[in-house]
């Protein structure tokens, strides 16, 4: 048995700029985040609902996405980029949240644009970089670095430490895979040691406080601890093959603070144990190594940084948040992708998907 009934069903696929690899890896992940949430929630059948919505309006604006050509992204990058900080200098006139002015109410829709600023950002600094000697000149990494910084101070102010840092990250990963020498990156993490103390008197008192939970939680452990703790339980007790879905004490007796969105990873510990957590792991990597095999295989430098820089925010993604569940990492806003619940961050991923297949699939009709 030959396969080229599989190939044109594949051929099929790539015809409606759909890469198959990436489409099951979220449609799978994207129903065990259900299954958890529903969970999380309590049972919640109105809030699984309305996750299952948006996860249906986000694959529909990847489809749409992932249908465009890879110029369109490169003509528009400048003009999302500003539309991007214009957005955040609204929200920091108008801006509205409970105890940080991070959304944009729209009557009609509210949302949080420093998540869209995750795509923007990298999208910019590889509109920069691609038509510029690489590895890049000093003087292109500063304008680069300026491009990230201004975003990323604004989003800090909201005040969102842990969105602002992925900002960052996805811009520099662009910097990064352009090809800068290790010298310089090495002189960069030395300036970033060096200006730690500046960063550490900006910080607000919680986020002091997060980062000195880390070292110590059981120093408080009803107070700034109690998070990190009840959740390093619920992972524990979870064992080889979990307590079973739906049975989870930690989080239906509600120790688990915030187990709908950035904590959702202790609730699926907890109720699918190791072999449930491995499973999960196993479809992350399949959908990292995919966008790196697009990144590598990608026409153009463009399109090469941004496929590159976009996996690598969902590494950061999901590296962070579970190191933040099991107490590794500090505790910031950072939800896991497909699981967590969420608006403005999930379509915000599967519209990056949606340009991980455009790249794919337009280089495969063009090769074809």
């Amino acid at each position: 048995m030959d396969g080229r009934p599989m190939d044109r069903r594949r051929g099929h696929l790539y015809r409606l700029h759909i890469d198959p690899f990436l489409l099951w890896g979220v449609l799978i992940l994207s129903a065990i985040g259900l299954a958890v949430l529903y969970s999380a929630t309590g049972q919640d059948l109105g809030a699984t609902a309305r996750q299952g919505s948006r996860m249906l309006l986000g694959m529909g604006i990847m489809l749409v996405v992932a249908s465009l050509a890879p110029r369109y992204f490169l003509m528009w990058a400048p003009w999302l980029y500003v539309a991007g900080l214009l957005l955040l200098c609204a929200v920091a006139i108008a801006g509205t949240g409970t105890g940080a002015q991070r959304w944009l109410d729209l009557r009609v829709v509210r949302f949080q644009p420093s998540e869209m600023m995750k795509v923007f950002v990298p999208m910019m600094v590889a509109w920069y970089l691609q038509k510029r000697p690489l590895p890049p000149r000093l003087g292109d990494l500063l304008v680069g670095a300026a491009l990230v910084i201004v975003p990323a101070a604004l989003v800090a102010e909201q005040p969102d430490l842990g969105t602002a840092a992925l900002i960052a990250a996805a811009g520099l990963s662009v910097v990064f895979l352009s090809g800068v020498s290790w010298r310089l990156i090495g002189v960069a993490a030395a300036g970033v040691v060096l200006s730690a103390p500046f960063f550490w008197y900006h910080l607000h008192d919680y986020q002091r406080q997060r980062l000195l939970t880390l070292v110590d939680p059981t120093g408080d452990p009803l107070g700034t601890g109690y998070h990190i703790i009840q959740s390093m339980i619920a992972v524990g007790s979870g064992g080889l093959y979990g307590k079973g879905w739906l049975n989870g004490t930690q989080s239906h007796l509600e120790f688990i603070p915030e187990r709908s969105t950035d904590f959702i990873f202790a609730v699926l510990c907890e109720e699918f144990g190791f072999m449930g957590v491995v499973v999960v792991l196993a479809l992350y990597v399949v959908l990292i190594a995919r966008g790196l095999h697009i990144a590598l295989e990608a026409q153009g430098r463009f399109a090469r940084l941004m496929a590159g820089s976009l996996t690598l925010t969902l590494f950061i993604y999901v590296f962070v948040n579970m190191g933040m569940v099991i107490g590794q990492l500090p505790v910031v806003g950072i939800p896991l992708p497909f699981i967590s619940y969420g608006g403005t961050s999930l379509v915000t991923l599967l519209a990056s998907f949606g340009i991980l297949m455009s790249f794919q699939t337009h280089r495969r009709l063009l090769s074809g």
